[in-house]
């Protein structure tokens, strides 16, 4: 994670319109002096949600949510803090400067970027709408079932056949050579010629989580046209394949709040969907789903997909491969199961939306589609049965969790009709799955970090963070905590305390260095604190934490004394220190 300067960082403090960035997700209304909304946060029917003009903080005084800019953008957004900071940076037009210079790319900034692949965007769709050659690609459009709302909901387009004709327009108004290279909108041919690399195609804008454009597909709708069906920008700096989710910015919050994803192949497929109302649809980007794509869904909280794949052999077969994927993070899989040779477009065409629907209320569980894939149709033989069913409980012990992993192997006992002692239940486990008389330890909850963080968040998300860090600096150090990236997050709010920094977010989040950190940070938003009870709050995590370093010290004398080398005036001395310590528990320190 990038360091920024503190000069750069209080810019963007300066400059961000904290009732501007929530306006956009939530509609806020004017009462008074004050603008209230509905909580994004939790159910409810009268708005408590609340901030002024020029507030740098929002507060619910329904369920006690509480935070800044980047909280929101972490907590409702579901970003993480980089894409928070760095997307506030941009609407605020701020440069982030990096600490470390040197590492710095030298190459245009992802402003420059995004702003060329927006313009590029909008004049594919003024070719696709208002050129003769355009009408062709529309009309083809049309007869797909493709209408003009979908059209210009999803900002569809269309690359003219001349080369040249989207480069030259986009250098007439400012835009560098250079940055036309870096968006893969002019490409360079072997034999060094520069040429627009999307030429005679349908485009459809590629865009990132927030809905910034960073590349395209393209579809030809004529067998001469050069090339295969799709073509996609090449990697850039803004579009990394293995990372980026098609239509993720349509359905980011509703996979967020319904923790659902519905994931098929194809572009079309996807924007069908979300056009129909399946705001939860999303697609791989020209290469396989990988676990890229899983990540990214999974930190939006998702704990169920739906699989609806093409209806062929390929189709099933990355059905078993990404259903397994999220298995092994512990995600429920559902497989849909369309007409055969069909795809999600084909069938909502066909059968409309309620089809659809019943299609998921009917899709399979994965367990029980991947033992009738490979089973096939027809009689199988016990041998083939049995290396069936030996090749699933290989794939379902190298699932990370214990009890998915437990439940998985009793329910495909069931499935294949065998007994569960057949499938080596308990005897041998692979991964994160517990063999035999094997400690639980690994799998528990690290209670030292539970209490350390939460203290962390009374300080961070109350509205007096300086007067609640000299409270904790009077009771507690930093080396009392027990937590690597704790106690360096705690340093840094005492020494941003000391230096009289600003605290915040925003601050705190530039100093995380360590991914440990970062997710810190990322926990504090997941659970809610009532700012009015954050005096009694924080007080009750300091005397935890001291009464735990006061139990430590006792049982440290304790192994002291019994340790056979101490001498019998070590003994006493060590005794009588105990027995001090015993009769003098901590207590919190007022301020």
């Amino acid at each position: 994670m990038p360091l920024y300067s503190k000069e750069s960082l209080d810019l963007l403090r300066g400059r961000v319109d904290l009732l501007e960035v929530v306006s956009a997700h939530i509609p806020m209304q004017k009462s008074g002096t004050s603008y209230k909304a509905c909580c994004p946060f939790h159910e409810e029917k009268s708005p408590s949600f609340m901030m002024q003009r020029g507030d740098k903080h929002y507060h619910c005084f329904g369920c006690g949510a509480h935070g800044d800019a980047i909280a929101f953008l972490m907590g409702y957004v579901k970003m993480s803090f980089v894409d928070a900071l760095e997307y506030l940076a941009e609407r605020f037009q701020v440069r982030l400067e990096r600490l470390e210079q040197e590492q710095e790319d030298k190459g245009p900034s992802k402003t420059q970027l995004k702003s060329a692949l927006d313009k590029a965007s909008r004049y594919y769709h003024f070719f696709l709408l208002h050129t003769e050659e355009g009408q062709v690609a529309l009309r083809y459009l049309y007869e797909r079932g493709i209408d003009l709302s979908f059209i210009q909901r999803f900002q569809v387009g269309y690359a003219l056949k001349q080369d040249g004709s989207l480069t030259q327009l986009l250098r007439s108004e400012g835009v560098p050579e250079e940055v036309l290279l870096e968006t893969g909108l002019l490409s360079i041919t072997s034999t060094g010629r520069k040429r627009d690399f999307f030429q005679e195609r349908i485009t459809f804008p590629i865009r990132d989580p927030m809905g910034a454009v960073i590349g395209f597909s393209a579809r030809k709708f004529k067998e001469e046209t050069f090339g295969g069906k799709y073509i996609n920008t090449q990697e850039t700096p803004l579009f990394k394949k293995s990372q980026v989710l098609f239509g993720l910015s349509y359905c980011r919050q509703t996979i967020a709040k319904e923790r659902k994803a519905l994931i098929v192949e194809g572009q079309i497929d996807a924007l069908r969907l979300i056009h129909t109302g399946f705001t939860f649809t999303v697609a791989g980007q020209g290469t396989a789903f990988g676990e890229g794509h899983v990540r990214e869904l999974v930190s939006l909280g998702v704990n169920h997909v739906y699989l609806a794949l093409d209806a062929d052999k390929a189709g099933m077969e990355a059905a078993v491969k990404i259903g397994d994927l999220f298995q092994h993070k512990g995600i429920d899989v559902s497989v849909l199961e369309l007409i055969e040779g069909s795809d999600p477009d084909s069938f909502i065409k066909e059968r409309g939306p309620e089809g659809f629907s019943k299609l998921m209320t009917d899709a399979k569980q994965y367990l029980h589609f991947v033992y009738g894939y490979l089973l096939g149709k027809g009689p199988v033989s016990p041998s083939k049965k049995s290396e069936i069913v030996e090749l699933i409980v290989e794939r379902i012990k190298k699932w990370d969790h214990p009890v998915l992993v437990h439940e998985s192997l009793k329910k495909l006992a069931i499935i294949a009709g065998v007994p569960e002692a057949t499938i080596g239940m308990g005897a041998h486990v692979a991964g994160g799955f517990i063999r035999r008389g094997e400690s639980v330890t690994k799998f528990s909850i690290d209670p030292n970090k539970i209490l350390e963080t939460d203290l962390i968040r009374w300080i961070l998300l109350s509205d007096a963070p300086k007067k609640w860090i000299e409270l904790s600096k009077k009771n507690i150090t930093a080396e009392q905590m027990k937590t690597p990236a704790c106690k360096s997050l705690y340093a840094a709010l005492i020494l941003a305390h000391d230096q009289n920094s600003p605290i915040d977010l925003l601050s705190l989040g530039s100093e995380a260095s360590s991914t440990e950190e970062q997710q810190i940070l990322a926990d504090l938003m997941q659970r809610k604190i009532n700012i009015e009870k954050a005096e009694e709050g924080i007080k009750e995590s300091i005397r935890k934490i001291q009464l735990r370093h006061w139990m430590e010290e006792r049982e440290a004398i304790k192994i002291q004394i019994q340790q056979s080398n101490s001498s019998e005036e070590e003994v006493l001395l060590l005794a009588k220190k105990f027995d001090e310590l015993r009769r003098n528990p901590p207590v919190v320190v007022e301020l």
